[in-house]
């Protein structure tokens, strides 16, 4: 007998060669019906896995992620199944799952299409009906070599012969298809029933431009219908939300071939801009920030002493200036260690919360540039924090109330990871532990549930990484608080202690919104275009019904900029429908109509984005409504 130790930490006990399967089935046939894999001492392993000696076992169904995962893998092996069925001679790359669903390389003479996508989308669900078990093999490196030579699956050879010496290989049956796989995967293809293939894509063999490119078809995986169908759902949502798309129809940026990665912002998008630094600006003040300017362009021996050209040079721009070699900021960070140097501080000045809205660029691939949310120069609102070290925790905590601030005006939740040392990183051992330790009791302290990023911090420190939440419940990664002990090293920094002896400082390095550009894709798609009074570009648009009440409506604009409330009128000939609709198309807060009625009564007819009904009401109810809504940074309803 051995003794499986299950999740609830309750012991049972089971013959030995008890496969998880039966196990599953020995506490109900429900949760066998429903079991997708085991895990096994931490350890993902098929339903057939037998239990041979004490263990800690996890039987998961799709309601847990991780299954979701096999689910989806095994899904792709489903579509390749399918393929090579439709299309014979095809031959296999890889197929794994990712989020959402899961993908697989093929090297094919025939071009996929959507109709095809549609044929391989029906033969796989006739082969799912088919209940075909999902089978294991393990094999010797010369019987898995020799078995896919002679079916001519050569990228499949080139994966096994690339495996360590000791690795295990094992191949997965389900009907007539053979994969190699480490698995694990479902019990049976009759669990594979909400799938639906995307697009077809292009893909290098192994990622590298010197391989030939293969098709690569993507596809959607789910446990329940009604979860694809929300995923759909949100899909075509945010075609709609498309930052991109809106920016353009709003008039707020551009994107040109002269300035690939440089975005051009137009005036409302300059508006937009403003708004946020200048509502950055506020906030910080509030808080005890000083705000700086550093130099765009430095020496190259600076990026040499902040230890950027040795961990991030393939990254940077550069130029020459009298024979010199200078980079182009990708961060603020080495201005900010130059702006403390330059005079002598005491434990008395501390902290120090130095701020900086800085343009840095950075070179990314012309591949991943991605509207706002990609690009190769941006405002990052930096600020470094020089702190003593009985400082660090309260000063975590301050960053952290500030960013959760933010973030609650703007409508997002949020979820937060604790990112660990990664392999290329400069400091000693102590210092990591020290810094990691820090950022953990700050995030207990606050009560913030966390997931460790394990190798993700920065080279010079670990970091605390805020993920915000869009309405579409899409990531995206913005703040961030980094602990660095590495730079106030590298650059001699110093404070007199009261001890009247020269001690180093600590600094924290952080963002809010990360960058001002990708923060403004984000409300864009968040806000589908129509933001809320207090950061619309333009908030009001007085629209009279005919010239007769032109003079009318331009007191009523002149009453409105008074107050520095942003509001245009329009006084085209178009009939008022039109004049509406179009300030409705542009997502403008509120469209003021005025005629006869209003000029007479000294009114109002107040029509809302987004409603049908009409209110008419005073010029002085207006303003109270309105500057009320700007002052409590209301969100549209």
């Amino acid at each position: 007998m051995v003794n499986i130790t299950l999740k609830d930490g309750s012991v049972k006990q089971v013959a030995e060669g008890t496969t998880i399967y039966e196990l599953a089935a020995s506490i109900s046939q429900g949760l066998a019906r429903a079991a997708v894999v085991g895990k096994v001492n931490g350890e993902l392993k098929d339903l057939d896995y037998a239990l041979a000696e004490d263990a800690t076992v996890e039987i998961l169904t799709l309601e847990d992620e991780e299954a979701l995962e096999v689910m989806r893998h095994s899904t792709s092996h489903l579509m390749a199944q399918a393929v090579q069925n439709l299309f014979p001679g095809t031959l296999l790359g890889i197929g794994p799952a990712i989020a959402n669903g899961f993908y697989y390389d093929f090297d094919s003479e025939h071009t996929f299409t959507p109709e095809d996508l549609e044929k391989i989308e029906a033969e796989m669900k006739r082969l799912a009906k088919e209940d075909n078990k999902f089978q294991r093999q393990v094999v010797s490196r010369e019987e898995a070599i020799k078995f896919f030579e002679e079916r001519g699956e050569k990228y499949k050879v080139e994966l096994i012969e690339d495996l360590p010496e000791d690795a295990q290989i094992s191949l997965y049956t389900h009907g007539n298809f053979i994969d190699l796989c480490a698995g694990p995967h479902v019990p049976s293809t009759k669990m594979l029933k909400v799938f639906k293939l995307q697009n077809v894509a292009g893909a290098y063999w192994r990622g590298s431009e010197k391989n030939k490119m293969l098709q690569r078809i993507y596809g959607l995986a789910f446990a329940k219908a009604s979860d694809l169908e929300d995923y759909l759902f949100k899909l075509e949502e945010a075609k709609r939300r498309d930052h991109r798309k809106l920016g353009m129809e709003l008039d707020l940026f551009s994107l040109h071939d002269e300035g690939p990665g440089f975005p051009f912002f137009h005036p409302k998008g300059m508006v937009l801009r403003n708004i946020l630094e200048d509502f950055w600006r506020k906030e910080h003040l509030k808080r005890g920030y000083v705000e700086i300017k550093t130099p765009i362009i430095l020496s190259r021996s600076l990026w040499e002493q902040s230890g950027h050209w040795d961990h991030y040079k393939e990254n940077m721009y550069f130029t020459k200036i009298d024979d010199q070699d200078y980079a182009i900021k990708p961060m603020n960070c080495p201005g900010g260690m130059i702006f403390y140097k330059t005079k002598l501080r005491s434990y008395r000045d501390l902290p120090i919360r130095c701020g900086e809205l800085g343009l840095v660029h950075r070179h990314e691939l012309s591949g991943v540039l991605h509207g706002l949310l990609r690009v190769r120069n941006f405002t990052q609102d930096d600020a470094h924090i020089f702190m003593l070290p009985s400082q660090i925790k309260d000063e975590i905590i301050g960053v952290i109330e500030l960013v959760d601030y933010f973030y609650k005006i703007f409508g997002f939740e949020y979820h937060v990871e604790l990112s660990t040392r990664p392999e290329k990183s400069m400091g000693s051992d102590e210092d990591w532990e020290m810094a990691t330790r820090a950022l953990e009791e700050a995030l207990q302290e606050k009560g913030l549930d966390y997931k460790i990023n394990p190798g993700d911090g920065a080279f010079y420190g670990p970091k605390i990484d805020f993920h915000l939440k869009d309405c579409l419940d899409r990531t995206w990664q913005c703040g961030t608080i980094q602990l660095d002990f590495q730079m106030p090293e590298k650059f001699d920094l110093t404070y007199i202690g009261e001890d009247g002896e020269k001690h180093r400082p600590v600094v924290i390095h952080r963002v809010v919104y990360g960058s001002i550009e990708r923060f403004i894709a984000l409300l864009i798609e968040h806000y589908a275009g129509a933001f809320p009074t207090w950061l619309a570009p333009v908030q009001v648009r007085v629209l009279p019904i005919s010239d007769r009440h032109n003079d009318y409506a331009q007191k009523v604009l002149d009453i409105l900029k008074e107050q520095d409330i942003r509001a245009e009128l329009d006084t085209r000939r178009e009939k008022i429908n039109y004049k509406i609709r179009e300030a409705q198309t542009e997502k403008i807060p509120f469209a003021l109509v005025v005629g006869d009625k209003e000029a007479e009564q000294g009114t109002v007819a107040v029509r809302r984005y987004g409603q049908k009904d009409t209110s008419i009401i005073s010029i002085e109810d207006f303003l109270a409504l309105i500057l009320d809504e700007i002052k409590t940074k209301k969100a549209l309803n």
